[in-house]
């Protein structure tokens, strides 16, 4: 009786472990079953059958001097991992997003089973910043899945085939959300202006973020009382968010509410990061805001190489969404760009249709993301199986 395939999927972060349970999910469903996992991930993975080592929360961590900071723990976290390879002895290793932990992962594994497949799921974006990480990538995996499409030739052109697979984010279900139920679950009136404020998925956003976030919030609701606030938490700081905000917002959790929260919403006011590309597709007009730590700041303002931070806003080649970084982040300026909004239909529905737009530059109605990674990891080892 030959064993079932051992597929191992680390990721480190809220995104990677939505995208690694369904990669899962599609294997599981291609193989009829025959298929173990074991990895690192978050609490959707772990409903799939993946059992992690450890707490991926204190791997959320954003910034460089945070990153010095954390260096010993991410060691350590690295450590766990390859030893988790090594007893479970995986067929392929499927590494997701979160480039710095991922990518130490994959060079320990390297060097220890030189013939394990590693997939790298996402890739750095260095098209925006550091291209020499592609490079580095190319030494270390085998395969890049990738979710934009003008990934392919920066990594191509250092040896490393890849294959998109799309973005999870394009591919998001609104068929049952419904704005409707969640203004009666929280009993906001119909014609209440509804803002959502989304301030990221790990500790450091909720820190930075939040305190401008409820700043203008403030500002906005001394000028307009009718205003309701709805705050989609993640799972990964739903405690500290309830802590810093229960007084001036409703608090929502889980996939559901944060869809419905989407259909509600007249405008948002978002940190940079994937949520963008989920309210474009909701069809919500938002102002995006981001801070860093003030040294990984410095770093990054000489390195990066696009004027934009959100995704299709790049995609666009425009400020389609306002973008407001390190010290624009703060109350005064993003309640006047999301006043705006709130006040004037038009700007609203111009936006609206200007993130369409740029979100079908990005692939929206592309493939299967999840679906498209199983093909592209059970091709792998079926061509490596079928080597002489």
């Amino acid at each position: 009786m030959t064993q079932p395939l051992c597929v191992m999927l680390v990721a480190a972060e809220a995104s990677g472990d939505d995208r690694g349970a369904g990669l899962a999910q599609a294997l599981r469903e291609r193989l009829d079953g025959d298929v173990r996992f074991v990895g690192v991930g978050g609490s959707k993975m772990a409903a799939q059958g993946v059992e992690s080592p450890f707490d991926i929360s204190q791997l959320s961590i954003l910034g460089l001097l945070e990153g010095l900071l954390a260096y010993r723990k991410v060691v350590a976290r690295v450590a766990d991992t390859v030893a988790l390879a090594e007893r479970e002895r995986p067929d392929v290793v499927v590494l997701i997003d979160s480039w710095g932990f991922t990518v130490r992962v994959a060079q320990q594994l390297r060097k220890r089973r030189p013939d394990l497949p590693l997939v790298k799921y996402v890739g750095p974006q260095v098209w925006a910043t550091r291209p020499g990480r592609a490079k580095t990538l190319a030494a270390r995996v085998d395969h890049l899945l990738s979710i934009h499409k003008f990934d392919a030739p920066y990594f191509e052109a250092e040896g490393l085939p890849v294959t998109f697979v799309g973005n999870s984010a394009l591919s998001v279900d609104f068929s049952h959300a419904d704005g409707a139920r969640l203004r009666d679950d929280l009993g906001i009136a119909p014609d209440a202006p509804v803002l959502l404020v989304v301030p990221g998925s790990r500790p450091s956003e909720i820190a930075r973020v939040l305190p401008p976030f409820a700043e203008a919030v403030a500002l906005l609701k001394a000028e307009r009382p009718e205003l309701e606030v709805v705050i989609p938490a993640a799972s990964t700081v739903a405690e500290a968010v309830k802590a810093q905000a229960g007084g001036w917002a409703h608090v929502v959790e889980g996939d559901a509410a944060k869809l419905d929260a989407m259909k509600a919403a007249t405008v948002a006011l978002a940190c940079s990061g994937t949520v963008t590309t989920e309210l474009a597709l909701a069809g919500v007009p938002m102002v995006v805001a981001y801070r860093l730590g003030n040294f990984t700041h410095f770093v990054l303002k000489r390195l990066l190489r696009s004027p934009w931070i959100t995704l299709f806003n790049i995609a666009a080649q425009d400020f389609v969404a306002p973008e407001f970084v390190q010290d624009d982040c703060n109350g005064p300026a993003l309640a006047a760009a999301v006043g705006e909004r709130l006040d004037f239909p038009g700007m609203r529905y111009a936006q609206i249709e200007a993130q369409h737009e740029a979100l079908a530059k990005m692939g929206r109605d592309g493939p299967d993301p999840s679906e498209a990674a199983a093909d592209a990891v059970l091709k792998l080892l079926a061509d490596r199986r079928a080597r002489p």
